[in-house]
């Protein structure tokens, strides 16, 4: 058999015309070979030769693409390298409370928020913001006012991500608020409202990453070793948290090409 399949295999490339009955109709469904391939050669006689795409303009000047640097990050200032030893502990604290928070996660999730605890829509980048950093970071107030002082409000110092709102989140709200906080601090200065919400945020990612995320923290450590480089005070306290980020990316999520070399 496997010969005259073979043989009858080029003739039946070039499809001539078919001998079919007067009553032919290419509307209803082909009931033999023969009707198939006569529909087929009606069809492609009205495929015209040249087709235009017809592009809304306003759907380009949305996010088409995303920019993946390949760059490693910038070496940290002379002595101010981390050790090793720190680096591989920090990575196990970090563990540690991944750990706990995978554990307790339904606790934490099943507590009620306070009245004053809205939080926002996934979408909602503007909100988010401002609910994670507070109205006094977001809008670059330097200081409240005394009457402010009196007590807190969330609302302008920012909310702390408590667990039992982290627990509530989603791995797409994850993504998205993390998203929405590393492209604010690609323009702002580094924080410890952004810091607290940065760790958070990474402790909540799951892992294998999804490409998304796999790419926004890659963005967040080279950023982290851009301010490092530019910190003209030395902040010991604030480049121990960049190199905290630089290092829970490169030895935590296995991104090694960024790591910080030990001192």
């Amino acid at each position: 058999m496997e010969p005259r399949v073979e043989e009858l295999m080029p003739r039946l490339l070039p499809v001539g015309d078919c001998d079919l009955a007067e009553d032919f109709d290419p509307t209803v469904p082909p009931r033999t070979p023969q009707e198939y391939l006569k529909r087929v050669q009606i069809e492609a006689a009205r495929c015209p030769d040249v087709v235009v795409a017809q592009i809304d303009p306003r759907k380009l000047k949305k996010k088409q693409t995303v920019n993946v640097s390949i760059s490693g990050c910038q070496p940290a200032p002379e002595g101010y390298s981390p050790t090793l030893k720190w680096q591989q502990q920090q990575v196990a604290n970090f563990s540690a409370v991944r750990q706990s928070l995978n554990k307790h996660r339904s606790h934490w999730r099943s507590q009620h928020l306070d009245s004053n605890v809205t939080m926002p829509k996934s979408e909602d980048e503007e909100g988010w913001k401002k609910f994670c950093l507070g109205e006094r970071v977001y809008s670059e107030i330097d200081a409240l006012s005394d009457n402010e002082n009196l007590g807190i409000d969330y609302m302008k110092v920012g909310f702390p991500p408590l667990l039992s709102i982290v627990s509530r989140m989603n791995q797409a709200t994850v993504t998205s608020v993390l998203e929405y906080l590393i492209s604010w601090f690609g323009e702002k200065k580094f924080t410890p409202e952004l810091g607290r919400w940065l760790y958070a945020l990474l402790a909540c990612l799951e892992k294998p990453l999804l490409p998304e995320a796999h790419s926004l923290i890659r963005q967040l450590a080279r950023r982290c070793s851009e301010v490092r480089v530019l910190e003209e005070s030395k902040n010991e306290e604030q480049i121990s948290a960049l190199n905290l980020f630089i290092c829970l990316v490169s030895r935590y999520f296995d991104q090694r090409d960024l790591a910080d070399e030990p001192s």
